[in-house]
């Protein structure tokens, strides 16, 4: 297996844009990342568990959250070797909170593919994703490359990002569990920054620039990036689940309103609309509504109120701003430049 200084030296030139480099490494990156995946002491661990969730992280998409943890270990001067079993760490966090998250919203598909509970089963699923929240700390503590402070400061890291996670993923659920619509959009950027900001942005870049061996001020530079980033990944893919590209359409199109998601657009919608268009958006995002007319309809709802045009300007304005930030916190480099480009990727998307 290569490390990750092997697999970057592994392309020439090092890709101008971040779309380019996701598409450079995220699949040699992914084999790294599963080779943290250990095999059972029976060959029915290994049917029952590590080989399903071998096979899910497998299928794990454009590893984004890993390769900004090394693009900023590199963009601060670090050896990116060092923030290996990080990245590990956080991808299979990953796995672990779709695997539950799944299971708590009755999803059907994800990545294309039957969700892991449809597949192994409810009792299994849990179990897989319990496996994977336990290799979230193991790699850190045993990395040799690491000095015990930086392990301990890692580690503090990645109990805090699946705390934050945990308590965004309660708000997301209670909200729904409750019948909740009057939650305002200020609730919501509370929730997805506790919910996926964290964990999506913020802690990948701040642990991969701790290994690096950046002062605190970098440090929290590239936290504060990732939050702002991680927010605008979240309303982009909340954006994508309702309007998305034809991508979008194959997987799960607009399983958001069949799950009565409490998004960014759905509070503005919900704020804005017309006492009987509010009256219908809260029926059918209430009656777990698979029909594409009907969930077309609330669609409607929420662009005649202006809604999805208010997210899509609110994540434009906060990866702009975010930008600005960053070019002037950290020294030129072809990584702090791919960074930036990050956050034209994320906004991107939708176009």
């Amino acid at each position: 297996m290569k490390n990750i200084s092997e697999i970057l030296a592994s392309v020439e030139e090092t890709p101008v844009t971040f779309e380019d480099y996701l598409k450079a490494y995220a699949d040699p990156v992914g084999e790294l990342i599963n080779s943290y995946i250990p095999h059972g002491t029976h060959g029915d661990m290994d049917r029952y568990l590590y080989d399903p969730l071998y096979h899910y992280s497998e299928n794990a998409g454009k590893r984004h959250r890993p390769l900004i943890c090394f693009a900023a270990c590199l963009a601060v001067g670090g050896n990116p070797d060092r923030a290996a079993t990080a990245a590990a760490a956080i991808e299979h966090f990953h796995s672990a909170a779709l695997i539950h998250d799944d299971i708590a919203d009755e999803a059907e598909l994800r990545r294309g593919e039957p969700c892991l509970h449809l597949t192994e089963g409810l009792g299994l699923a849990i179990n897989m994703g319990d496996l994977a929240l336990s290799m979230v700390n193991g790699p850190v503590v045993n990395d040799p490359l690491l000095e015990d402070a930086v392990k301990v400061r890692v580690i503090k890291e990645l109990i805090a990002m699946t705390c934050r996670t945990v308590e965004g993923q309660a708000l997301d659920l209670g909200w729904a569990r409750d019948g909740r619509y009057d939650i305002t959009p200020e609730d919501y950027l509370t929730m997805a920054i506790h919910k996926t900001a964290h964990y999506s942005g913020a802690v990948p870049l701040a642990v991969g620039a701790i290994v690096g061996g950046a002062d605190d001020e970098i440090v929290e530079a590239l936290r504060s990036y990732g939050l702002d980033t991680g927010l605008a990944f979240q309303i982009q893919d909340d954006l994508l689940n309702l309007v998305g590209t034809d991508e979008a359409k194959k997987k799960d199109f607009r399983s958001d309103i069949t799950e009565g998601k409490r998004t960014l657009v759905v509070v503005h919608a919900l704020q804005n609309a017309a006492p009987e268009a509010r009256e219908r958006l809260v029926e059918i995002l209430s009656s777990k509504e698979r029909d594409p007319e009907v969930l077309a309809e609330a669609v409607a709802i929420m662009e005649e109120t202006g809604s999805i045009d208010y997210a899509r300007t609110f994540a434009e304005d906060l990866t702009l701003n975010a930008k600005a930030r960053l070019a002037g916190a950290l020294p030129p480099s072809q990584y702090r430049d791919l960074l930036v480009s990050m956050a034209d990727w994320f906004v991107n998307r939708l176009k």
